[in-house]
């Protein structure tokens, strides 16, 4: 090849986006012919969306995006949070917001971000040039065009993505008017509400009274106690099961479980109400209130998600200036066994309970999580969060849980995103990264290609399915 030809093929690798058919495969010959052939068997299945965050009235509405940047770059915690960190300060016009987010599109070489953003770009809205300083404007124009068209509206994308049911995450008082909104329309697709209480359980937070008095309304109750309390959480449970939701949702730092004695929790709460409860108080209350979850999880069938791992709002200027859950938040390690036994030895054995472990501490994947849903049957393995929702991070994940735990003690895969446009580039990325792990088995003749096939379609659907207790509508 002359230095010329060669020159134009690198010149063309620098401005074409180009989506490499094998893009995740292993480079040896015997595991990418498997990955392929497991990836054609996931890749035009539906999309079953358990665990998320995107918002309930984009669906309602059924308005167009405003703007590319509104789409694609400001909802996104990974891209915010990475400009950030090259001390990139977004800016509150849209076109400029987009042209230092294309400045800095170097920035997400290697990362997950990076893979999704190119499959949107290139799978979504038709763009065959790569984003850059240079090509800002031109792609910013051609994706606006395209966010004009009906085609590109939230529910009819939603069907394009052949999404079977996407779950949303609500606050214990949210009036659920969006998703009831949804269902009067008479458009088919099913979206669902998910509870999250966490910050009714954050008894020392200067906001806490608030969230009660927010509670009590939406429950139509006064709460004086912790009797109270726990029955208007238990008729919030029962409005949104009424609503679709098939389970609810708790982030916490360490999954800290404890069965606290009556009166001990009355004098809690009532230093909670007084404002007074200090963060031992908050500790205590939250390990308590897990262990009333699962046990009104075994009484009305709601699965339990644990995110535990997460210090939330680290950036203590970014938290005060823009509020909480912005991006700032950072991994910290967890242990899991000691914490969650009082709640196991409770529950863990109960077969109407299903509690889904997630972390952002990889090391206890083997050492813990793999360990506890290999012997509980009320556990499950959620799939790499955050951080490790990447190529690497889902090959570790199966790596370090699948030989102790299986396949069917995980959860499938969620996308866990604000992003609704990276929802399927998120499940595709997911869909190789298994049938590639699947592949490296079948070559190595650990397991044959029809099980593999029947793996590699649990892990893409049924597996969440069955998890969730999302069965396919008739």
């Amino acid at each position: 090849m002359g230095p010329d030809v060669s020159a134009r093929l690198v010149a063309s690798h620098l401005t074409d986006l180009v989506l490499h058919d094998d893009r995740c495969f292993d480079p040896d010959p015997a595991i990418r012919a498997a990955a392929r052939a497991l990836y054609e068997e996931t890749r035009g299945l539906p999309i079953v969306s358990p665990h998320g965050h995107v918002e309930p009235r984009l669906l309602a509405d059924n308005a167009p995006f405003p703007d590319p940047t509104a789409l694609l770059v400001t909802p996104d915690h990974y891209v915010t949070r990475m400009l950030h960190s090259q001390g990139v300060a977004l800016a509150s016009d849209a076109r400029k917001v987009w042209r230092d987010f294309a400045a800095n599109y170097h920035l997400f070489l290697g990362t997950p971000t990076g893979y999704w953003l190119d499959h949107e770009l290139h799978e979504l809205f038709g763009v065959r040039t790569r984003l850059s300083a240079e090509t800002a404007d031109m792609v910013y124009d051609q994706v606006a065009e395209r966010l004009g068209s009906p085609e590109f509206r939230p529910r009819a994308l939603f069907d394009r993505f052949n999404i079977e049911v996407l779950a949303t995450t609500d606050g214990a008082a949210d009036s659920l008017e969006h998703h009831r909104a949804i269902r009067a329309s008479g458009w088919q697709g099913r979206v669902i509400p998910t509870l999250r209480p966490d910050r009714l359980f954050r008894i020392a937070a200067p906001g806490w009274a608030l969230e009660v008095e927010a509670l009590a309304v939406a429950s139509g109750t006064t709460i004086g106690d912790v009797a109270g309390f726990i029955g208007a959480l238990i008729d919030r449970r029962g409005f949104f099961i009424q609503h679709g939701a098939t389970a609810t949702d708790h982030g916490v730092v360490e999954p800290f479980t404890e069965q606290v004695p009556l009166d001990v929790l009355q004098h809690i709460f009532r230093r909670a109400l007084d404002r007074s409860a200090t963060a031992e108080d908050q500790r205590r209350f939250e390990g308590h209130m897990l262990m009333e979850m699962a046990r009104l999880s075994v009484e009305d069938g709601l699965v339990m998600q644990l995110h535990a791992g997460a210090l939330r709002d680290h950036d203590r200027v970014l938290a005060e200036r823009f509020g909480p859950d912005r991006g700032g938040d950072i991994p910290v390690a967890v242990e899991f066994t000691r914490n969650l036994r009082p709640l196991l030895n409770a529950y863990g054995n109960d077969p109407r309970l299903m509690l889904i472990l997630f972390t952002l501490d990889e090391s206890a994947y083997s050492r813990e999580l793999a360990p506890l849903a290999g012997y509980y049957p009320a556990v499950r393995l959620g799939p790499p969060w955050w951080f490790h929702d990447s190529m690497q991070g889902m090959r570790r994940f199966r790596e370090q849980t699948s030989e102790t735990a299986g396949f069917w003690n995980t959860a499938g895969f969620n996308d866990d995103t604000r992003a609704f446009c990276s929802i399927p580039a998120r499940h595709d990325l997911a869909r190789r990264m298994d049938a590639n792990y699947l592949a490296g088995l079948v070559a190595r003749h650990v397991i044959g290609i029809a099980d593999a096939c029947n793996v590699a379609r649990a892990l893409a659907c049924d597996l969440a399915r069955d998890a969730y207790r999302l069965a396919p509508l008739s």
